[in-house]
């Protein structure tokens, strides 16, 4: 195998091993999610989830680009192998976390109020987001060494360190929602208002989950990176003619990386604020009740988001991988290997995005039946919502990995652009759904679709015009397309027979699944979708072939 496809096929089962931790975590989070439905209720996840829009804007501002930014400065820098010059770079991140991340966790702490009453009109969402704000500094500095450890090729610290943060996360959410939703109810009856308290309080409790998460990961990475740097350092003292640019030469470059990157992701993902500012204030003009736009709120963040999110962790995945090896092939002016490889993760993605949305498509309502037993009142809700913009897996999918992959070609500013357009078109079709077309939270559903839409086409455009890449088309998109259609049908009547028959929810949907995923991979080895070689670049690509061969699918 060439260095190149080498290169990329490392990038591949690194960014693999990310993507399972991420389905894991998100897995987790699914599981865990469903205690919390029955404790804190729609209006309780929807105070939760509106504390974790804000936590996520603030987390992106502090730092959210910091393990792409640092990952790609420590890749450029191991190319060359100076580790001093590496060295250099991760203390001078580490002090840019510590300031950025304690600074943004004061600000949510003591401007909470402001956030949520005034700028959301959630004024109960306070408590969760007092609770989130030291979360912040912790999360900085975690994703300065994760960044560290992809830079040097290894997703495993970062794999490892998901998978522990959502299970401390799981675990001590639950049993805190539970208890302070219960003191939410005591204060809520001598207050007066014994639902809203309860909810707040629990929401509160929820949130106190992802900080000491946040903070059993970092002493994870922290133990790992402890030990490694024993080796690391022992290393930079056999290094010869060691260059090294100032500290304040370092932090400079290191700000020029991180804010593109800053602005793209929070213009990217600011949208949730956006979106829930624009619903409630039109909504209540249009004479609905708070109540009843804190439940459509609830039920589209805690349970149409938490859903699409999983597929779509995949590609962020993939992105975090690629940077690294397309930075180095690019510095390299190795433009038939930056090809190759943004071929291959786009590809790939595609290949799992299509089955994912119609997937969720058609078993939405069985999901959430089975995951939200509790609240099935609101499950039919949330799956019109799933039908309606399933498709954005597809579109999310695409447009996060291509962030990356322009991000890795040093074409920091060319997300940030896109991402500007699409958030003010996002804006204004939301504006003409809800008023125009009165589609209350499907104007936001829609409206997201379209935002995603939007980022694919131009970031498409830009990796043709900087890289010379051209997408192709058939065996991309039309093949997976058509050979998730074919799963989605068989599926579907699968599942439809098997629930005339037994009646239990959770046996019909799993043996449809398995028979999803077979008639998937089928079709789109007969459709010609995959060959032989492009497989052997895929994770455990030889046993694949191996047993595509026995049935006679290659």
């Amino acid at each position: 195998m060439s260095k190149k496809n080498n290169g990329a096929s490392n990038a591949l089962v690194q960014g693999s091993i990310l993507a399972v931790a991420s389905i894991i975590s998100r897995i987790i989070g699914l599981i865990y999610r469903i205690p919390m439905q029955r404790i804190l209720g729609d209006i309780g996840i929807g105070y939760y989830s509106t504390a974790f829009e804000i936590y996520n804007v603030m987390l992106i501002i502090s730092s959210y680009s910091l393990p792409l930014a640092v990952s790609k400065m420590v890749s450029a820098q191991m190319a060359k192998k100076r580790r001093t010059a590496t060295y250099q770079i991760l203390k001078c991140a580490l002090l840019f976390a510590t300031i950025s991340g304690t600074t943004v966790a004061l600000i949510l702490f003591f401007g909470g109020n402001f956030f949520a009453t005034t700028l959301l009109n959630t004024p109960y969402s306070i408590f969760a987001l007092r609770v989130l704000a030291p979360g912040l500094l912790v999360v900085a500095v975690l994703g300065v060494i994760r960044g560290f450890f992809q830079g040097l090729g290894t997703m495993m610290p970062s794999a490892v360190s998901q998978i522990i943060e959502q299970i401390v996360n799981a675990i001590v959410s639950v049993w805190a929602a539970y208890v302070l939703y219960r003191t939410g109810t005591r204060i809520g009856a001598v207050l007066g208002d014994k639902e809203h308290y309860a909810a707040a309080y629990g929401a509160a409790g929820g949130t106190l989950g992802t900080v000491l998460g946040s903070v059993a990961a970092l002493l994870f990475v922290v133990f790992i990176f402890a030990i490694y740097m024993k080796v690391f350092k022992r290393q930079m003292k056999r290094e010869r003619n060691v260059r090294v640019s100032s500290f304040g030469y370092t932090m400079k470059i290191l700000v020029i990386t991180v804010i593109p990157v800053l602005l793209s992701t929070t213009i990217y993902n600011i949208s949730g604020i956006i979106d829930q500012g624009i619903f409630k204030q039109v909504a209540l003009l249009q004479g609905y009740t708070q109540n009843d736009i804190d439940v459509w709120w609830g039920v589209y963040t805690g349970k149409y988001k938490l859903l699409i999110n999983v597929p779509i962790s995949i590609a962020s995945a993939m992105a975090a991988s690629f940077v690294p090896v397309l930075t180095g092939a690019y510095h390299r002016d190795d433009m038939e290997a930056v090809r190759g490889q943004i071929n291959l993760s786009t590809r790939f993605i595609m290949v799992v995005a299509f089955p994912c949305a119609v997937g969720l498509a058609v078993f939405g309502l069985p999901i959430f039946n089975i995951l939200f037993s509790s609240t099935r009142a609101t499950n039919a809700e949330a799956s019109l919502m799933m039908y309606v913009g399933a498709v954005a897996v597809v579109f999310y999918s695409l447009s996060t990995l291509s962030n990356g992959l322009l991000q890795g070609i040093d074409r920091l500013k060319v997300p940030v652009i896109n991402a500007a357009i699409s958030i003010v078109a996002h804006v204004i079709v939301l504006i003409l759904l809800m008023l125009i077309f009165r589609l209350n939270i499907h104007a936001v559903v829609l409206a997201n679709t379209f935002f995603a839409l939007l980022m694919c086409f131009m970031n498409s455009m830009a990796l043709k015009k900087y890289s010379g890449f051209k997408q192709e088309i058939k065996k991309t998109f039309i093949i997976p397309a058509i050979s998730s259609l074919i799963m989605g049908v068989i599926s579907y009547i699968v599942y439809f027979i098997l629930y005339k028959v037994c009646h239990i929810e959770i046996i019909a949907f799993i043996l449809a699944a398995i028979i999803a995923v077979i008639s998937y991979a089928v079709a789109l080895l007969l459709l010609k979708g995959l060959t032989e070689d492009e497989l052997r670049h895929f994770p455990k690509g030889t046993l694949i072939i191996k047993v595509a061969k026995k049935c006679h699918l290659l």
